[in-house]
């Protein structure tokens, strides 16, 4: 059987008895061949199985990798080769045995299997396979046989089988060379150790992929599968319309056909485009519903992830990131879903396309073809290159709006310390990367536009002319040119949409990348965490040890502890001790060690550093429950609440701004605190609730809310607390050191036992000579008339607090003084008369209730002078050539269109024999050269527009950067910095990316239209008075569309903000909410959120195909009747005319169509521009720098002369400072004390010109400071603030970011802010990098950052703003004890909060009400009872002695 197999004999003992034995060429070529073929594909499929179960993550590809797999292919190339020739060779005479068909075929089965085995390998630990190595080696072995066979054939001179022994050679030559590449192992860059420690990291590398696509094609599939079928029947119609043209050209060829025979095509033409339109139209309209789908479905996942991520994952994504995903990412996805069908009607229309080109023009068609499929790969080429670009400028992209992000954050201090310069740079540097990558971005774009403009021109001349040349008979007559240019212009849609779609696809796989690594990210692991509802403790902890990171050692260290139901527990210890780290772990927050925590019963969390949303103040305590009147207004009375609602405008429906920015630090810690008493939970956990209130507000919240009588009585409470004074009452006190629990028992025990407790008790004592204030004053309503919030601070961003109505019960000081009978009266019953007086002005908004504005919604056309701004910012010589460029290319396409008719004409003059070679060559070369001058001129537009459009990026956001830098305070305490943010991230990238593909679009697409116009006219001209009417119709359809439309996207970016500011809000309080297990809540707001903005989105789809359906209709008829004319003026018109007018006429629907798309994308998206000039257009502060310098030196001295100083907020506000008059004089120390809202942070924020003097002024020096530069005047003045703010960057960025001081100065600095051990403790020492907002340091470290800052500064004059609030009593001293001793040279100006710390002042100054009610030293106050006398009382303090600091 075998013999006939290969028509030779296959075994003959008789070859191996001779001298030069073989063996038979049959048996060489069928078992050797088998044996290494059937080993490979016996064990193939157990080995792909066996990688697939083991599968790890994708390796890299290596060079080796690569080389085998070019070898193989060469190995499946020579297989086919062979295939081919025997192919070739067959006559059908059966002389070719039946071997040589089946081996080339086996073996390209088997070079097919081999590669996917090499290919599957990269998932695998070991690259190397024993199993392909075997194969090798036995293919090798057994093809030696028939080598040698062959060599000695053709030494014999045997040359019959040539072909295929060259073919064998080379083959053989493969197989040994990759035999020996086999030999070498590949080196993997992650060798076994780094498995082993990706293994324990975990999280930043294995997260799922390839999951996300999928499933969203099963949540969407029948939306897809109905777009299929419309997309498929559009495209099979689209091939009509060239046929229906042919027929046309031929009856207007054929004087005798009948007319009716005419008109009967021109309603077919019409009828054919109009079912072909609704397609179309109804498979956009499907396709943007799925888009907005998938970007509703992607931002609510990643709003749900967002809840539920743990902070191992959450640290790797700023908060700018994440927005970033839910922004950007989404509507990637989003774009992607209207291209995702073109990926197989592109080929399928491609495919048509050819086999009727083949029809008319034959196997010339394949020039034509070949020059696209090669233009395919430089294309892909082009579009990998600019993916890569695309990755590099997202990252860019991610840095620069992180730093805006933190400039916005923290802006009042860039203000205070002059830092605006640094900032502004590094933002410039980010920006200037950012843009060279646009500009090459531009430029690939560019290269691949004029590939893709060449290929039709390329394509239609090359075809036509191998027509010609390659037979002398075949003549181009106009049947032929014009069905041909018809569906080469088919043609040219799908190929220039390939690049679009590779693009789209790559932005969406980056894009799903992304998003896949967010939502596959490790969710919080509460395991740890159980709870019990029959349980006898309120929370027990076993053995439990947390950490913050995996990496790093445990935070919390084997606590045991247990807690009673109803205990009130204090937990006491020095800064970062790990007080906040228990709270966290106890609330889940942290990553379980060993051991659990057991909790009955829900939780209440008040957060060290309160979590304000941005609503109204009632919002913000109800927090989402419901109403009860009578519990709340206890809430209210208990967390002292009361007062401030007095002077807040519009009482408890006051807004409050994000992140509580017009409230003081105590105000939010008390909202805070009310919101979690007012939510009826079983366990309290406190997180320093009384750091930033004073004293007496500390001690009625004691008293009212946590202490033994309070409203909480009864409920488990724990309590992290600095201040010592509340210990005798407390159930239980915890000492905490270092993460474990040192000493634990009541107040009692532990100072019986002498131990660590009683230790820190005294020290603390004695710095705060405070014995009188351990005892606590029982007798409630003596607490109640002490409840002025006498030194708490309220910022002065406070806008709206100044807008108090005079006439309201306000307790003033001089109240208080006057009569102590009315100074009985208890708060309730001036609450009572509150209400009276209140109820009527509730009804209407009161002044400054609102602070927010509401973001400004343009209406209308976008004005002119905002596309004269967008070009001039481009360059206007530049717009200049760019549009000379397209109007000669234009030019040139008319050319080669009457060209091509006229050569069509020929085809009557001449028949094909006699068709002359000179006139043959110049109508081709003419026509080619038409082609070329189309592309070149059309790069050069190209490349000027992208120049163009950079330029104007950079002009607009450095405009943008520079003004906002320079906006006063007030701008941004009534902006959210997520609408600035907004302008810098939404609006910039719109300025770099859409408008300039949208204005180049427009202007090609325009000039298209008029060309093809001016073309049908120039034939018939009667056509004129069909295109005046529709004319007519299509602006004025233009017109009212684009109203709409521009309207309807500005509603979708307004509705669009508050969904990324309620996401960043929630991305920032997430601890409280997941505390409160508030999840399904915020989850509920974002969706509606995002349902509205959904309704504007789908509003603005509907009108676009409304729209759409309406063109196109004109557009259908522009080809009714310039077909109905060709019949009418049949006597006149040769075919070569008719084929010329209709082959442009059906071009000019789909370019009608994108110009109406062109000008509303244009529209739209030219409102960033007007969004963003709105910005640059904010009125600026005083310039930083003026002519007048201060002279060198200054202030030498420090003496600060107030003269009838006057200040408001806002022009429309009353006076804050009513007239202050005093001095300092050098080296002066002043505190400065009054009740909230008295004007003491007014009083800093005017010496640092935040606000600017209503009258009267302020003389450093005999300077005045507001005849100088701002910067002057900031850099020689130096604050401690309230708020310790820090950005992301390196430790020593955050102390000097202009490099002004050397390494020695800073670690001196750091030494005296007793910081220097801590850092000198961190890995990379100055270097250690801070995250955002300085969130990897406790608030006492960054505090102590503050101080160093200011000691850096070195200046005659400090500012100090309550800057002791959150640090425990240690850290205070210490603090204390610095600034005696470095700034004792300085000018001091305290703002007091404890009114100890300022007792060894020099001069005080007491403010009431803007004014100043007394100024003298403390011993002369004390003396004169007055208001600071009555404070002093109240604070314990009877005499300057009695604070022994």
């Amino acid at each position: 059987m075998l013999e006939k197999f290969c028509n030779s004999t296959f075994w003959n003992s008789s070859f191996l008895d001779s001298p030069e034995a073989d063996l038979p060429l049959c048996f060489e070529q069928t078992v050797l061949v088998w044996i290494p073929l059937g080993f490979l594909w016996l064990l193939a499929p157990w080995q792909l199985l066996h990688v697939y179960r083991t599968k790890i993550n994708r390796s890299s590809i290596t060079k080796l990798y690569l080389a085998k797999q070019v070898l193989v292919g060469f190995l499946l190339i020579l297989a086919a080769i062979e295939l081919a020739l025997v192919l070739t060779e067959d006559s059908g005479q059966a002389t070719v045995p039946a071997i040589r068909y089946t081996n080339p075929s086996l073996y390209l089965g088997t070079w097919l299997l081999v590669l996917l085995f090499q290919h599957s390998r990269l998932w695998c630990v070991q690259k190397d396979s024993w199993f392909l190595s075997l194969f090798w080696i036995l293919s090798v072995l057994c093809g030696v046989f028939q080598f040698q066979t062959l060599i000695r054939a053709l030494l014999k001179g045997n040359n019959s089988n040539l072909a295929y022994s060259c073919l064998f050679f080379i083959c053989y030559a493969l197989n040994v060379l990759i035999l020996i590449l086999s030999a070498f192992s590949e080196k993997d860059d992650s060798s076994n150790e780094d498995v082993k420690k990706k293994e324990k990291s975990g999280t930043t590398e294995n997260f799922p992929k390839a999951w996300l696509v999928k499933t969203l094609f099963k949540t969407f599939y029948v939306i897809l599968l109905k777009s299929f079928l419309l997309k498929l029947m559009h495209d099979l119609l689209m091939f009509l319309n060239p046929q229906l043209l042919k027929l046309l050209i031929s009856f207007a060829n054929n004087r005798d056909a009948y007319v009716w025979v005419g008109y009967l095509y021109s309603v077919l033409f019409f009828v054919v485009a109009l079912i072909q339109s609704l397609c179309l139209q109804n498979y956009f309209q499907l396709c943007f519903m799925l888009g907005t789908g998938v970007r509703a479905t992607i931002m609510a996942s990643v709003y749900k992830k967002a809840l539920t991520l743990s902070n191992q994952s959450r640290k790797q994504y700023t908060i700018g990131e994440t927005v970033n995903l839910m922004s950007v990412d989404a509507q990637k996805l989003m774009d992607m879903t209207g291209f995702i069908h073109l990926l197989w009607s592109n080929i399928l229309q491609i495919t048509l396309c050819i086999s009727f080109l083949w029809a008319e023009l034959g196997p010339s068609v394949l020039a034509g073809v070949g020059v696209m499929v090669l233009l395919i790969p430089i294309n892909g080429i082009l579009a990998t290159k600019s993916r890569a670009v695309q990755v590099k400028n997202m990252k860019n992209k991610d840095k620069r709006l992180k730093i805006m992000n933190e400039i916005l954050s923290g802006i009042k201090i860039l203000k205070y310390f002059a830092w605006e310069p640094s900032f502004k740079k590094q933002v410039r540097e980010l920006r200037k990367k950012e843009l060279k990558n646009l500009l090459t971005l531009g430029q690939m774009q560019t290269i691949m536009i004029f590939f893709l403009y060449l290929s039709p021109v390329l394509v239609s001349v090359i075809t036509f002319s191998v027509y010609i040349l390659v037979n002398s008979n075949n003549v181009l007559d106009a049947e032929k040119a014009f069905t041909s240019i018809t569906l080469f212009n088919i043609l040219r849609f799908p190929l220039s949409m390939f690049p679009m779609v590779i693009t789209s696809m790559l932005q969406a796989s980056v894009s799903t990348e992304r998003l896949e690594k967010y939502l596959g990210g490790d969710d919080l692991d509460t395991s740890a965490i159980r709870h019990e509802y029959n349980f006898d403790k309120a929370v027990q902890f076993s053995e439990a040890s947390f950490t913050w990171d995996r990496d790093l050692e445990a935070t919390i260290r084997d606590v045991n502890l247990d807690i009673m139901p109803g205990q009130l527990v204090a937990v006491v210890g020095t800064v970062g001790s790990g007080k906040s780290s228990l709270m966290s772990a106890m609330l889940g927050e942290m990553e379980n060690v060993h051991g659990h925590i057991t909790i009955k019963g829900t939780i209440a969390y008040v957060p060290q550093q309160s979590w304000i949303q941005n609503g109204t103040l009632k919002d913000n305590i109800l927090f989402g429950s419901e109403l009860d009147e009578k519990k709340y207004q206890q809430v209210l009375e208990a967390c002292a609440l009361l007062p401030d609602l007095e002077v807040l405008p519009g009482g408890d429906l006051a807004e409050i701004g994000e992140k509580g920015i017009n409230l003081s630090g105590g105000q939010k810690q008390r909202i805070s605190l009310a919101r979690a008493t007012y939510q009826n939970s079983d366990i309290y956990v406190l997180d320093d609730p009384l750091s930033a209130v004073d004293a007496h507000v500390g001690k009625h919240i004691f008293n009212k809310v946590l202490g033994p009588n309070g409203l909480l009585k009864g409920k488990t409470r724990l309590l992290i607390t600095h201040s010592i004074h509340f210990l005798p009452q407390v159930d239980e006190i915890v000492v905490l050191g270092n993460g474990t629990i040192l000493e634990k028992g009541s107040y009692s025990t532990l100072l019986a036992k002498k131990g660590l407790f009683a230790k820190i008790l005294k020290t603390s004592k004695k710095q705060m000579g405070l014995e009188g204030e351990a005892t606590v004053n029982e007798d409630s309503e003596e607490d109640d008339c002490g409840l002025m919030p006498s030194v708490e601070e309220i910022p002065e961003e406070v806008a709206s607090l100044t807008m108090r109505r005079e006439n309201s019960l306000h307790r003033t000081l001089s109240h208080s003084s006057r009569s102590s009978s009315r100074h009985r009266k208890s708060l309730k019953n001036s609450l009572k008369t509150r209400n009276v007086n209140t109820l009527k002005e509730e009804e209407e908004l009161v002044k400054g209730q609102k602070l927010i504005k509401k973001e400004f919604i343009q209406t209308g056309k976008v004005k002119l002078s905002i596309y004269l701004k967008y070009l001039r910012a481009m360059g206007l010589c530049l717009i200049f050539f760019i549009i000379i460029a397209y109007v000669i290319n234009a030019v040139a396409y008319i050319g080669s269109n009457l060209w091509l008719s006229a050569w069509t004409n020929d085809s009557k003059t001449y028949n094909g024999t006699n068709y002359p070679a000179s006139q043959r060559d110049l109508r081709v070369g003419v026509y080619g050269a038409l082609g070329l001058v189309q592309g070149v001129f059309v790069l050069i537009g190209n490349l000027c527009s992208a120049r163009a459009s950079t330029h104007a990026s950079n002009i607009l956001h450095k405009q943008l950067l520079t003004n906002i830098l320079r906006a006063p305070m007030s701008f941004f305490d009534t902006t959210p910095t997520g609408r600035i943010v907004n302008r810098f991230a939404g609006d910039i990238s719109t300025v770099d990316d859409t408008l300039p593909l949208s204005l180049r679009s427009w202007l090609v697409c325009f000039l298209g239209i008029i060309s093809t116009l001016v073309m049908i006219c120039m034939a018939t001209p009667i056509f004129i008075t069909v295109i005046i009417p529709l004319g007519i119709i299509y602006t004025f359809v233009q017109m009212f569309y684009v109203a709409t439309s521009r309207q309807l996207k500005r509603l979708d970016s307004v509705t669009r903000s508050p969904i990324y500011s309620h996401f960043s809000e929630t991305v920032s309080g997430l601890s409280v909410i997941r505390a409160f297990e508030h999840q399904q809540r915020f989850l509920k707001h974002n969706e509606v959120g995002i349902d509205t903005n959904q309704k504007c989105v789908f509003s603005w789809i509907v009108s676009n195909r409304w729209l759409a359906v309406r063109l196109e209709l004109i557009g259908n008829l522009i080809v009714f009747f310039a077909s109905v004319m060709m019949v009418i003026y049949r006597d006149t018109l040769s075919g070569d005319t008719a084929g010329f007018v209709l082959s442009n006429a059906l071009n000019i629907t789909q370019t009608l169509n994108w110009l109406v798309r062109m000008t509303s994308e244009i529209e739209t998206n030219i409102v960033a521009v007007e969004r963003i000039n709105e910005y640059i257009k904010v009125e600026n502060e005083a310039p930083w720098v003026t002519d007048k310098r201060p002279p060198p030196g200054w202030p030498s001295k420090g003496e600060i002369q107030f003269n009838n100083y006057q200040l408001r907020y806002r022009p429309e506000l009353d006076l804050i400072l009513k007239g202050i008059t005093c001095d300092i004089k050098s080296m002066e120390k002043v505190g400065v004390v009054g009740r909230t809202g008295a004007g003491k942070s007014t009083l800093t924020n005017a010496l640092f010109r935040i606000l600017e003097a209503a009258g009267g002024q302020i003389i450093i020096d005999g300077v005045d400071i507001a005849s100088i530069g701002l910067h002057d005047l900031r850099e020689k003045l130096t604050i401690i603030p309230q708020d310790p703010i820090l950005f992301s960057g390196s430790l020593r960025m955050n102390l000097d970011p202009f490099n002004n001081h050397s390494d020695e100065e800073i670690w001196k600095a750091l030494e005296l802010a007793h910081l220097k051990s801590f850092v000198a403790g961190l890995q990379l020492g100055l270097s250690h990098k801070v995250t955002e907002a300085g969130d990897n340091l406790s608030i006492g470290q960054r505090q102590l950052l503050c101080l160093a800052r200011a000691l850096l500064r070195k200046s005659k004059i400090l500012i100090m703003d309550e800057a002791t609030a959150a640090v425990d009593i240690e850290t205070d001293h210490l603090i204390q004890t610095t600034i005696q001793k470095e700034f004792s040279h300085c000018t001091t100006i305290t703002i007091a909060h404890r009114l100890h710390t300022i007792m060894d002042s020099d001069k005080i100054m007491v403010l009431d009400n803007g004014k100043i009610v007394e100024y003298g030293t403390p011993n002369e106050l004390l003396k004169n009872s007055g208001p600071f006398c009555l404070m002093a009382k109240e604070a314990g303090i009877e005499n300057v002695n009695s604070t022994s600091l």
